[in-house]
């Protein structure tokens, strides 16, 4: 089952709670580890295989037609992406950003998800959508600046219908959600979508949009990329479900996609943003799918994840995926990849020159504008932060 329709079971009365109570956790686990195997779409198998399963025909009509040039875009899409990424990642380690969150490995999920939305439709990004924003025609140099510390976003929301980057957990899905009940008070055929990860399902305001959202049948999409950690905490902690089923409680349907197949993603998301423009409200998606690195720079996950986790989900990577599938079908030679190669260093150059560019932070800016008319503490802290600064300099001229 690919759609949660299961229907509601009776609860158990506190009487009963010793009654089998070990045994409901232990078939709660199991049934959650084998939804992570067997629920979810797949166009495309990681060896860039085509599924042809009767099951995915609801979703498989809406990449029917797709051609040759448009799976060609899929890849590199996700290479250009992958290369910005990694730039990004070697910036910050070379001290040119603050921070940096890798979406390495959710390729497929961001340019399938995005490339699915039509000019109209309007995106709440996390921090990580990197891709996305790729898909949306937002210059990637713009998204670096509010990393360097030197802006506070960096582009005009208005300009691509995509809303600047949410560093509070979880409450661009509120946001998003208000945004699509006045879509439909204004009458309008667009929709919403709302990405967030899985650690941000686990944040009340998540809840709160799954609520309103069903009640007012706003037009919005809640696309959660599960990447199995939210930060150091695994899946296992925070959900015993797959987290697709949680959308039947709140009465709406939730998928759970192969995240790292960029068809499939793809799909499933144009079925979604399509029955919302239809007026059937919202859905909510889930791609599976792996963090392949840190959750950001300053995260190192080989304190909390071993190396053979990683090893399995690099032979399911959405970038070598496709490019089987492509070569396979006979849709790519040898040129394409070379071409894209080139233009794939050319962006990396860029991207360098763009960052070095911009000018260093203002490392005095967090006192300013804390209170309307000053404050002693704040006055405080920043001669104490003035002090430490200046100790470097001094100890530089030692």
């Amino acid at each position: 089952m690919t759609e949660s329709t299961a229907a509601r079971k009776p609860r158990r009365s506190a009487g009963s709670k010793a009654a089998g109570t070990t045994g409901a956790k232990r078939t709660t686990r199991t049934a959650a580890k084998k939804g992570s195997e067997t629920e979810l779409v797949q166009l495309l198998t990681p060896e860039g295989e085509r599924v042809d399963n009767a099951a995915y025909a609801e979703y498989a009509e809406f990449v029917a037609g797709i051609t040759p040039d448009e799976l060609r875009g899929l890849y590199r899409d996700m290479v250009l992406t992958r290369r910005f990424d990694a730039e990004a990642t070697a910036l910050q380690r070379q001290g040119e950003l603050g921070l940096w969150a890798s979406l390495l490995g959710q390729e497929a999920a961001q340019i399938g998800s995005g490339r699915a939305t039509r000019e109209d439709d309007y995106v709440f990004p996390t921090y990580r959508e990197h891709g996305v924003a790729w898909c949306r025609g937002v210059d990637p140099t713009n998204l670096l600046g509010m990393f360097r510390g030197v802006n506070n976003g960096g582009w005009d929301p208005n300009s691509n219908n995509f809303h600047l980057y949410t560093i509070v957990i979880g409450s661009q899905a509120l946001h998003a959600t208000g945004y699509a009940m006045g879509v439909a008070k204004d009458g309008a055929d667009s929709a919403v979508i709302a990405y967030f990860g899985d650690g941000a399902s686990s944040q009340g305001d998540v809840s709160e949009a799954f609520n309103f959202a069903a009640v007012y049948n706003a037009p919005v999409v809640f696309f959660c990329q599960n990447n199995q950690w939210a930060i150091s905490e695994s899946n296992e902690k925070q959900t015993r479900v797959p987290l697709y089923q949680r959308a039947q409680g709140f009465g709406f349907p939730g998928v759970r996609v192969d995240g790292n197949d960029a068809l499939a993603c793809l799909a499933v998301t144009r079925w979604a943003l399509e029955r919302a423009r239809r007026g059937e409200g919202p859905a909510l998606i889930e791609a599976y799918t792996y963090r392949m690195g840190a959750h950001t720079t300053s995260d190192d996950p080989s304190r909390y994840r071993h190396d053979d986790e990683r090893a399995a989900w690099e032979a399911k990577d959405p970038i070598l995926r496709l490019r089987r599938y492509l070569e396979s079908a006979n849709h790519a030679d040898e040129g394409f990849f070379e071409e894209l190669e080139t233009e794939s260093e050319a962006l990396g150059k860029r991207v360098r020159e763009v960052v070095r560019a911009m000018p260093d932070p203002d490392r005095f800016a967090i006192f300013e504008n804390a209170y309307a008319d000053g404050h002693a503490l704040v006055d405080e802290e920043r001669a104490q932060f003035a002090a430490y600064q200046a100790s470097f300099a001094e100890a530089e001229g030692v």
